[in-house]
C-alpha cells in the first residue's frame, strides 16, 4: 500500500510520513533499536529485531507491494524520527476484518505531534485496506499513549493484568483497545 503525506507539526517543522522502502532498512533498524532502548513501554526489546538488514529490505519490499499492510516512516529533514505499521490480525476470513498497529517515536521528538500524525496515517491506511476494526495493545501505565488513542476514538475492550513483563518493574497490565473504522 502506498502512503505519502506531509504534515506541519507543532512548532512549524515539516514531517514527511511515507512508506518505508528497501533502502530505508538500515536507518529503520537503527531507529527501532533506539526507540526500543528509550522506553520500556514498547512490546519488544532492542535486541529482538529478528531480521538483519538484508531481510528487512526484503520485508519492506513485500510490504510496499501489499494491499493490506503498510510500514511507515516519519521523517524530519531526511532523518527517520518515528515508525508505524498496520498488519492483519490473522490470515483467516473470520478475522480478516481486523488489523493491528503499532507506533514508535524517538524520545527527543516526543510531544511534537508525530505520534498523532502516524496514528492518523495508520487509521487512513487501515480504512483504505478495507479493514473494519483497528486494534492495539498498550501498557496501562503509558498514560500519554492511552490518552492519544482515546482522543482518536479508540475504546478499551479488555485488560490483561499480566500481559506485559517489563525488565525493570516486572508484570504490567495491558489495555486492549479498538477503533471501528
Amino acid at each position: 500500500m502506498r502512503y505519502v503525506e506531509t504534515v506541519v507539526l507543532k512548532g512549524g517543522a515539516e514531517l514527511l510520513v511515507r512508506n518505508a522502502v528497501a533502502s530505508d532498512a538500515r536507518a529503520l533498524r537503527e531507529t527501532m533499536r533506539r526507540t526500543h532502548s528509550e522506553t520500556d513501554y514498547l512490546l519488544s526489546c532492542p535486541d529482538e529485531q529478528g531480521a538483519d538488514e538484508e531481510q528487512e529490505a526484503r520485508l519492506l519490499e513485500g510490504t510496499e507491494r501489499s494491499g493490506n499492510e503498510v510500514e511507515l516512516v516519519a521523517m524530519i529533514d531526511g532523518r527517520i524520527v518515528g515508525t508505524a505499521g498496520v498488519g492483519a490480525v490473522g490470515g483467516r476470513r473470520k478475522v480478516g476484518h481486523r488489523a493491528r498497529f503499532g507506533i514508535s517515536v524517538l524520545k527527543e521528538h516526543w510531544g511534537m505531534g508525530i505520534g498523532w500524525a502516524l496514528m492518523e496515517a495508520c487509521i487512513d491506511c487501515a480504512r483504505r485496506a478495507g479493514y473494519a476494526q483497528l486494534e492495539l495493545e498498550v501498557v496501562a501505565d503509558n498514560e500519554r499513549a492511552v490518552s492519544l488513542y482515546r482522543r482518536a476514538g479508540f475504546e478499551e475492550y479488555g485488560r490483561n493484568p499480566r500481559g506485559y513483563r517489563s525488565s525493570s518493574v516486572g508484570y504490567q497490565e495491558l489495555v486492549h483497545m479498538r477503533l471501528e473504522l
